[in-house]
């Protein structure tokens, strides 16, 4: 077992897994894939990948595919990396040095020398919003809230509650980070074009959830 397992959320990522999992073999890391179990064409797809973990959720969404990848790592530190192939592999060996003094890593897509592919207009101005209420509620100092790809210590991660089961987990996990007073940091980095597939983010209704669960988590903090 090596110190560092990939948790690749998929969902209805026949087309893109394969390609990402073939590049992933250049890097020397366990995988663990977490789906549900009626995404029998992804699944299918990547029968042929015998070194990698395939776990089957046991509740659905993205964030409950976030949670129990970190409930069953066992390695010292875990990664979040989508299926899409968006987010790129060349910067995990930055980001894992630099957990050896931190619990978390987060990649930023809107730092110097950071940028992205992938993004539009409506997930700019929304994460750029997100963020600053996030900054000014927390004083997270992060630029890139909803920007999942992290690294961290896979103790320090599970220790934190989580309890989303969508795209809230985004703002929840860093926010939480911040209040349980865990050591953290953001480098620059380029989010890829997917490589198949389309946004499963609805940018009315998730934008509303996750604005709601900042606030939420806001006044539980003050008045717990």
């Amino acid at each position: 077992m090596s110190n560092l397992t990939l948790i690749i959320p998929a969902k209805k990522e026949a087309e893109s897994l394969p390609i990402f999992l073939k590049e992933l073999e250049n890097y020397d890391y366990d995988k663990i894939i977490v789906l549900q179990s009626e995404d029998i064409e992804t699944i299918e797809a990547i029968k042929e990948f015998k070194n990698v973990k395939t776990y089957v959720q046991k509740n659905s969404g993205y964030g409950n595919a976030l949670k129990e990848g970190i409930l069953n790592t066992e390695s010292k530190f875990f990664c979040i990396i989508n299926a899409d192939g968006s987010m790129d592999p060349k910067y995990l060996k930055e980001m894992l040095e630099l957990c050896s003094e931190k619990d978390l890593i987060f990649a930023s897509r809107y730092l110097k020398n950071g940028g992205s592919d992938d993004d539009d207009i409506v997930t700019f101005i929304g994460n750029k919003i997100f963020s600053l209420i996030g900054n000014i509620l927390f004083n997270l100092k992060l630029s890139d809230i909803l920007f999942t790809y992290v690294l961290g210590k896979t103790s320090s991660a599970k220790n934190l509650n989580l309890k989303y089961n969508d795209f809230r987990i985004c703002v929840e996990l860093p926010i939480k980070a911040k209040l349980n007073d865990l050591k953290y940091q953001s480098i620059p980095s380029k989010e890829r074009k997917r490589i198949g597939g389309f946004k499963k983010v609805n940018a009315l209704k998730d934008g509303f959830m996750i604005l709601t669960a900042i606030l939420t988590l806001f006044f539980k903090s003050i008045f717990k």
